[in-house]
């Protein structure tokens, strides 16, 4: 099915809606980081213990990915999409009834288990419904709704944790991902004929990743893009520590401190809408990483000499952010062109590697003995510096 056939009305609906699913996840994420101290308060432990149930989320979204690859080819988009997000919804409300840190963390995962099949819909169907040239665009059109939630999650967040508390914040969760499941019901066109020829059984299922991961117009943007994007996992997972622990911001500040510098991730995006009009998807993204190499630089050189207080940090951050919502959607669109009828696995893999590796960056920039602010510089500048070295040697490999 093409997204033209019913013109731009149609069009606007499902931008819309598939904006609203890749929501999901950063609601999950960022409304409940400004209870940080509240919770570790809660269960008589540290914020850093509390930073590991962010991790423990992407670890499930990552794995999760795989799971819904083969099954969004097999039987459509929207089956999957209905079961993972009951899932969730059921997990979302298993976090508000949590009475353990150790509880969490497993909820957490489950959670992101069944939330993850948004995203891998949302771009398997941007595939469906966009030709591979109008990809980038559309998915910065994607990144402009998905960077809204920064904005609106933790102020909201925020606002009902300092009135009803934290726990009420998975129960606002759950609402709005109902809602989004009636949108999706009502509003959202079947966006991939069900392949009967798409096996569930394992062969082939490793199969059709094989032939999506050796194929290097994938594993080249893919990688590339997820090690420039893993920036923003280190930031978001780590914030909470640097602004109201480091700096001592309450938790409203945080809250305007995050709708701040997710302005740069969202402004990123629009001027990468602009740039793709005038520029190719390689040239923009090889550029974006040059710029951002730079300015990891100088974060580092900067947080290692004791340079930058609370303004010094949220400029750097700000351009850092900038640059990942310009590199991404290139990376994505370029990964993802090859792919027609298995899109859904090209998009999973996607995913997997994106939030995989972003996961493990950020967990490990946490196991570094070093202040909050020097491991984010350190492993957000190495994480660059490999994301433009794959993409240097990019050429070798024929992507």
């Amino acid at each position: 099915m093409s997204a033209t056939v019913g013109g731009k009305q149609q069009n606007f609906i499902l931008i819309l809606i598939l904006g609203a699913l890749n929501t999901i996840t950063p609601f999950s994420i960022d409304m409940y980081l400004p209870g940080f101290p509240q919770i570790a308060r809660d269960f008589n432990t540290q914020i850093d213990k509390v930073a590991l149930s962010v991790s423990t989320y992407f670890l499930g979204y990552a794995l999760g990915q795989i799971l819904y690859g083969p099954l969004l080819d097999r039987f459509g988009r929207k089956p999957p999409l209905y079961a993972g997000l009951a899932l969730y919804i059921l997990a979302t409300i298993g976090c508000f009834t949590t009475t353990t840190i150790e509880a969490l963390w497993v909820i957490r995962f489950i959670q992101a288990i069944g939330g993850c099949v948004a995203s891998v819909a949302a771009m398997a169907m941007v595939r469906d419904f966009f030709p591979p040239e109008k990809s980038a665009g559309i998915i910065s059109l994607l990144v402009l709704i998905l960077g809204v939630s920064p904005l609106l999650a933790p102020t909201a967040g925020s606002f009902i944790i300092v009135n009803w508390g934290w726990h009420a914040v998975f129960i606002v969760l759950a609402a709005i991902t109902s809602l989004i499941v009636l949108l999706v019901f009502f509003f959202l066109p079947e966006g991939h004929v069900p392949d009967k020829t798409m096996s569930l059984k394992p062969l082939p299922i490793i199969h059709g990743f094989k032939v999506v991961l050796t194929d290097p117009k994938f594993y080249v943007f893919a990688l590339a893009g997820s090690f420039s994007f893993a920036g923003l996992f280190v930031y978001v997972a780590h914030s909470p520590a640097i602004f109201m622990g480091h700096f001592g911001l309450t938790e409203k500040l945080y809250g305007g401190v995050f709708a701040l510098l997710s302005v740069g991730f969202i402004g990123g995006s629009q001027l990468n809408h602009i740039l793709t009009k005038r520029f190719s998807n390689r040239q923009i993204l090889q550029s974006a990483l040059l710029v951002q190499a730079l300015v990891a630089f100088i974060f580092l050189a900067g947080a290692v000499n004791g340079w930058y207080g609370l303004t010094g940090v949220l400029v750097l951050l700000f351009v850092l952010l900038c640059c990942c919502g310009i590199s991404y959607p290139n990376a994505a669109a370029l990964c993802m062109a090859p792919f027609a009828k298995n899109a859904g696995t090209a998009s999973a893999l996607l995913g997997f590697i994106q939030i995989g590796l972003g996961g493990l960056i950020s967990a490990g920039a946490g196991m570094l003995p070093l202040d909050a602010i020097t491991a984010m510089a350190v492993v957000m500048t190495a994480s660059v510096l490999i994301a433009l070295a794959i993409l240097l040697s990019a050429r070798k490999t024929g992507a």
